[in-house]
């Protein structure tokens, strides 16, 4: 049985200010002659400064779940991603491996502790009601929420035109403003629009960051899984849309490619229904997180018999965690201490290709294929691919 702080051998804690994808943003900041204040966190750790030498414009495309282990395995499928260059190894997702809490530590150059969404879905402390950060209306209001300057708008405030350009469903939403806030966001509605959209947010200025958001690959390994010929063929878009922008970059431009987290199938045998285990939900308030990457917020005094329980019936099949044994491993940084407590009493994060569904009070989520969350290198290695 998993228990105590430690992290199993096969679960990892990201590389913030080393090998982080927070770590981007501030790196192009500075190739591009803006240099941010990050507290202890090195301005360019990438070395991006370097790399990108001359560049006046640079671009920054993040594919949805492109994991750099799913892109090596499917190299032949994607010729143009594979060609590229890169100026650093894999990067690490921050901590839990999935799209908001990546979106938000890109756009803020900020490892999940400091700017506060710290998962998928997270309990709003002080009320009976958790908040989906996806379907994020503005309530609770996202600059409060997430309070932290954005890279686009120190980058805009020091005189580069900034713009993010992403699905038009998603203009104005709360997870917008926290992550890409200070750039001026352009709707768009399929990969063709955005690789259009780009080259001409970068052709409009001397200089520019501009940055993209391609989100089918993600949704198509959700729901086919990422061993289907569904998946496959999305990836070919993928490259084909990197294949136009490389084709249209000016000619002090670069281009930087990357990816909020990996991915892996999860298989009827390693599914755990939290819904049929009573002990999964005796004294807990609320259920927060998603199927690799659970919070259970106990009702107050029963949370060390919650973490027992959780233990018993789990094992060794996730490590579970107190809170605190959770801050102090590193996983999501260093965490603000008036954020800590979006995170659950209790923490669960998946080994192997395990997941912890929800049948009835979650159908849709728990008849998913493909799933991420969690620490393994599978779900935090993604790629940082160049044009130089």
């Amino acid at each position: 049985m998993t228990g105590g702080a430690a992290l199993p051998p096969d679960l990892h804690v990201p590389g913030y200010g080393l090998d982080n994808l927070a770590d981007v943003l501030p790196g192009v900041a500075a190739a591009l002659g803006v240099r941010l204040d990050r507290g202890d966190l090195p301005d360019d750790p990438l070395g991006l400064t370097a790399a990108l030498g001359v560049a006046r414009r640079v671009a920054v495309l993040l594919v949805d779940g492109l994991g750099a282990d799913l892109l090596r395995a499917h190299a032949d499928l994607a010729p143009t991603l594979a060609a590229m260059g890169s100026p650093a190894d894999d990067l690490s997702a921050p901590c839990p491996s999935t799209t908001p809490v990546s979106l938000v530590s890109l756009g803020t150059g900020q490892p999940p502790g400091s700017h506060g969404v710290l998962g998928f879905v997270t309990a709003v402390p002080g009320e009976d009601r958790m908040l989906n950060h996806i379907r994020w209306k503005g309530d609770p209001d996202p600059r409060a929420w997430q309070a932290r300057p954005t890279v686009f708008e120190r980058v805009a405030a020091a005189g580069v035109p900034a713009t993010a350009v992403g699905p038009y469903p998603f203009a104005g939403s709360g997870l917008t403003v926290a992550a890409y806030r200070g750039a001026d966001y352009v709707g768009v509605v399929g990969p063709g629009d955005l690789a259009a959209t780009v080259l001409h947010a970068l052709a409009a200025t001397p200089r520019a960051l501009v940055y993209g958001y391609l989100a089918e690959l993600d949704l198509t390994g959700h729901v086919r899984g990422i061993d289907s010929d569904s998946w496959r063929a999305q990836l070919q878009l993928v490259d084909r849309t990197v294949e136009q922008l490389l084709d249209g970059l000016p000619d002090d431009a670069a281009l930087l490619v990357t990816a909020d987290h990996g991915m892996l199938d999860v298989p009827a045998t390693t599914r755990l229904d939290l819904d049929e285990e009573p002990d999964l939900t005796q004294d807990v308030r609320l259920q927060a997180g998603e199927p690799r990457a659970r919070y259970a917020h106990a009702v107050p005094g029963a949370e060390g018999d919650v973490l027992d329980r959780w233990r018993a019936v789990l094992g060794d099949r996730f490590w579970v965690a107190s809170r605190d044994e959770a801050l102090a491993t590193g996983i999501f940084g260093p965490v603000d201490t008036a954020l800590a407590a979006r995170v659950g009493d209790v923490v669960a994060f998946a080994r192997g290709t395990w997941a912890l569904v929800a049948g009835r009070t979650a159908p849709g989520p728990s008849r998913l294929v493909a799933y991420h969350g969690s620490l393994t290198a599978t779900e935090l290695a993604v790629p940082l691919l160049s044009s130089r």
